[in-house]
């Protein structure tokens, strides 16, 4: 329930606190005193817009903040969906700043508006005289029927079926798109593969190329270059070799005289035998040489293979080509295993739907199963709140699978005898529409787990002995609810539990809305003046004293 209301600097309200009471609270105060306003600051708690116009100080920002005891509702796992911390006292704090920017909290929590009113919802159930409009929506009749007949799990359970079903068979037709696709593609995509499979390409092959026809190209003048090189280290005449065989010849003389330069002698005896190795890879090199223009022209044609790949498929290197060739050869695996995935895809799909069915039927045969007793009791209230001609037929039509399952549903009525009972949007009558969305919200209220339900002037075309009974109802709603009450009607004021009256203060500059709970005196002085005006006669003011100390 709501323990405490916090506003501050919203619309005409500067600072406002209230403590409602667990049972029935009754909230009274003349026109535009600032009741709306409350409901409007309360909406906020529950994810509706912000407007920085509704700022009482346009320089501070506005702050809603509201306390919720939570103890005895099992409402943990809604928390749990929204990864938020479930405690037995919950704080939802709502505040816009001055440049018109919102925030919301849940538990000092930051959550987006979604998060708010999802949450919201579970603790407040507010109805204004112009929400019964949406009792003309056939989404939110199908709600009722559910909430009567207890199918919040078998709802949860078929939505999620239904969404399995949907991504399944989501997943099936971009598959079938795709196979389509990847078809129209194959035959190329085959060509283009055995092209590259064909070509027979290898890692480094293009360097390797490259390098060799180099070498073929200019073979005649590599042989020379190599040819005079070795002549300059092994020749006949004048060769360095036979040079650096003397001179290794001499330093072996000059040793023997002098031991210490036995050490010159071995480095000229390795360089000899280094330059005789040198000469020798140089001859090797130079025989192995060839000049070969037919092998030259098979590796130009290797390599204007390798380019026209290369530049067909927009690479810059073999290894790129390797990659596409195997890209290649996996789409067209695929298309190769095409059927099968379909197979499997077509499978999923229609198991999940008929998955979804199943859990479909036994959600309509659960919503088929109450409509007697809904229209039951509704008629049986409706006879009591002064409508006894009233009929009632709870009209349930398959439709295709939906979010909700395959059923619509249609509330049909008629509140005057000999008249055919019609959709309820085509019913004008606003105290009409009053009581039957008083009755639904009374046996939908021991159905719910919900902490508490706001009526705003719910009694709008009502009065006398009607009203009284609203009253009574209200007031057996708030043994397991918290109920707050908006009225205008002493028949239903009078069976409060607690009793706040709203109302504008002119003391300062500027007017502000405030609240205060009423004593036992000044509920009866209100209750006398909502009866007989502002200057109730004594009369009148026993009369409220036995009505309220009656209740």
């Amino acid at each position: 329930m709501l323990s405490n209301l916090l506003i501050k600097n919203y619309a005409l309200i500067k600072h406002l606190e209230m403590s409602p009471d667990p049972g029935l609270n009754i909230i009274t105060g003349e026109t535009g005193a600032g009741k709306s306003i409350m409901l409007g600051a309360i909406g906020l708690l529950l994810g509706n817009r912000a407007d920085v116009k509704a700022l009482y100080d346009k320089s501070e920002k506005c702050v809603i903040e509201g306390y919720f005891d939570l103890s005895g509702y099992d409402l943990g796992a809604s928390f749990e969906d929204e990864n938020l911390d479930f405690t037995s006292e919950c704080i939802i704090r709502r505040e816009i700043s001055a440049q018109g920017k919102s925030r919301a909290f849940i538990n000092d929590t930051p959550v987006n508006l979604d998060t708010l009113k999802r949450v919201g919802g579970q603790l407040l159930d507010i109805h204004s005289q112009h929400d019964s409009v949406m009792l003309g929506n056939n989404e939110f009749q199908l709600q009722v029927v559910d909430t009567f007949a207890g199918n919040g799990e078998l709802v949860r359970s078929y939505s999620e079926k239904y969404r399995k079903y949907q991504d399944a068979a989501k997943a099936f037709e971009q598959l079938k798109s795709r196979a389509h696709q990847l078809r129209k593609e194959s035959d190329y995509d085959t060509f283009l593969y055995q092209e590259l499979s064909n070509a027979n390409l290898r890692s480094g092959e293009q360097e390797q190329l490259e390098q060799e026809l180099t070498l073929l190209e200019n073979a005649v003048e590599i042989k020379e270059r190599l040819q005079l090189a070795h002549a300059y280290l092994d020749s006949p005449e004048n060769a360095i070799l036979e040079l650096l065989k003397s001179s290794v010849s001499a330093l072996g003389q000059a040793a023997r005289l002098v031991p210490s330069y036995d050490a010159l002698r071995e480095r000229a005896q390795s360089a000899l035998i280094e330059l005789r190795d040198l000469a020798d890879e140089i001859d090797q090199t130079n025989h192995a040489v060839d000049v070969d223009p037919a092998r030259a022209d098979i590796v130009q044609e290797r390599l204007n293979a390798i380019y026209t790949l290369l530049k067909k498929h927009q690479a810059s290197a073999v290894e790129e080509l390797i990659a596409i060739q195997e890209q290649l050869e996996e789409k067209i695996g695929i298309v190769l295993n095409l059927d099968e995935e379909l197979a499997k895809a077509e499978k999923a799909a229609l198991s999940a739907r008929e998955a979804m069915l199943k859990s479909a039927a036994n959600l309509s045969r659960k919503r088929h199963q109450v409509t007697a007793a809904i229209e039951k009791q509704i008629l049986e209230r409706l006879i009591e709140l002064g409508i006894p001609n009233a009929s009632l037929s709870v009209h349930i039509t398959e439709i295709a699978p939906s979010s909700h399952g395959i059923d619509s549903v249609s509330l049909l009525f008629s509140a005057n005898k000999g008249i055919a009972p019609q959709e309820l949007k085509f019913i004008a009558s606003g105290g009409e529409f009053s009581r039957l969305m008083m009755v639904i919200k009374y046996i939908l209220a021991d159905k719910r787990q919900l902490p508490t339900i706001i009526f705003d002037e719910i009694d709008t075309g009502v009065s006398g002995e009607i009203a009284k009974k609203m009253g009574k109802m209200m007031q057996n709603m708030s043994g397991k609810h918290q109920i707050i009450a908006i009225t205008h009607l002493h028949q239903i004021a009078s069976n409060g539990t607690a009793h706040y009256f709203v109302y504008k203060d002119h003391s300062s500059d500027k007017t502000v809305s405030n609240i205060r709970k009423l004593t036992i005196e000044e509920r009866v002085q209100e209750i006398a003046q909502m009866i007989g005006g502002h200057n109730p006669s004594q009369a009148v003011l026993t009369n409220a004293r036995e009505m309220i100390l009656k209740e």
